[in-house]
């Protein structure tokens, strides 16, 4: 009997931490409706911005000056602009430009904060003082003015208005992951690692990068919605993407002209930046809460 149960505990696979984890995450964030509805409609934009240009009566840039200004009708969903360009078609296909601005911009920005935020918790020292004297120069400037400089300088268009907004995000990243690091290099478990003789690279990509790794999901997350609204905002001084481009800043910055006369021209686009900014926002809030309970107490 005893041989028997030896040989049953030892074909019975252990569970996985890293699984059981997810599971107790995916169950908290479940708890949490609005960051449901956040993830849901998050979802349903990455999947419009696939597909939706395909299923869309209308061309981004198809002109019909005879149908110019119209309000919204069954032929024209969100009606149609100062050129005949249909609103909804131009709003859907504007969603992947919105998205790739926000994520692929956030993803620069974490890269580099990521480095400088371990490199100067892990190091200490002048590495430390240097690397954060460096983003608190960054901090000092509004976000919203540092990306007008840098897009002004390096001239206005989609690529540059993605490198603007990395730019400012990378000190939000470098301070989070600089205090994890902090906290992290100081259990007891990273001391007995480097005694075993495990050096700097093994310990930061082994040790202590996965344990910084939930904040730094949490602020991409909220970090994009921030990022969207900048683009919008640079977009609309016309310093972001350049027309014809269906981007929803661009949008409302044409439909400004119009918004006592055809203020369906100005209205769906700026509709269509705050649900997708909600979204992300609400979302982060509920993952923030689901990867650390007690940050929520």
């Amino acid at each position: 009997m005893l041989a028997e149960s030896t040989v049953q505990e030892s074909m019975t696979k252990p569970s996985n931490p890293h699984i059981e984890n997810a599971k107790n995450i995916f169950k908290r964030l479940k708890k949490n409706k609005a960051a449901m509805v956040g993830g849901f409609l998050i979802l349903l934009f990455i999947l419009t911005a696939f597909i939706g240009p395909f299923l869309v009566p209308y061309g981004a840039g198809e002109q019909n000056l005879v149908n110019k200004l119209q309000g919204p009708s069954a032929e024209h969903w969100f009606g149609t602009d100062h050129l005949g360009r249909d609103i909804f078609s131009r709003i859907i296909h504007g969603m992947s430009i919105t998205l790739y601005i926000g994520f692929f911009s956030v993803f620069i920005a974490a890269i580099f904060g990521v480095v400088i935020g371990i490199v100067s918790g892990y190091y200490g020292g002048k590495i430390d003082t240097l690397l954060m004297r460096l983003m608190d120069v960054l901090l000092a400037f509004p976000g919203i003015l540092l990306a007008l400089g840098v897009v002004t300088i390096l001239r206005p268009n989609l690529n540059n208005v993605i490198l603007a907004v990395a730019v400012f995000s990378v000190p939000a990243f470098a301070r989070i992951v600089r205090g994890s690091t902090l906290a992290v290099k100081e259990l007891e478990y990273i001391d007995a690692v480097r005694a075993l003789g495990a050096g700097d690279v093994r310990i930061i990509f082994r040790h202590i990068l996965p344990n910084v790794f939930s904040p730094i999901i949490v602020q991409a997350t909220l970090r994009i919605a921030t990022a969207i609204l900048t683009a919008a905002g640079l977009s609309f001084l016309g310093l972001g993407a350049q027309p014809p481009t269906p981007e929803w800043g661009a949008m409302l910055s044409d439909g400004r002209n119009y918004i006592f006369d055809a203020g369906h021209v100005a209205l769906f686009p700026g509709l269509a930046i705050v649900v997708v900014v909600l979204a992300f926002n609400i979302f982060g809030d509920g993952l923030r809460d689901a990867l650390d309970p007690k940050m929520k107490s």
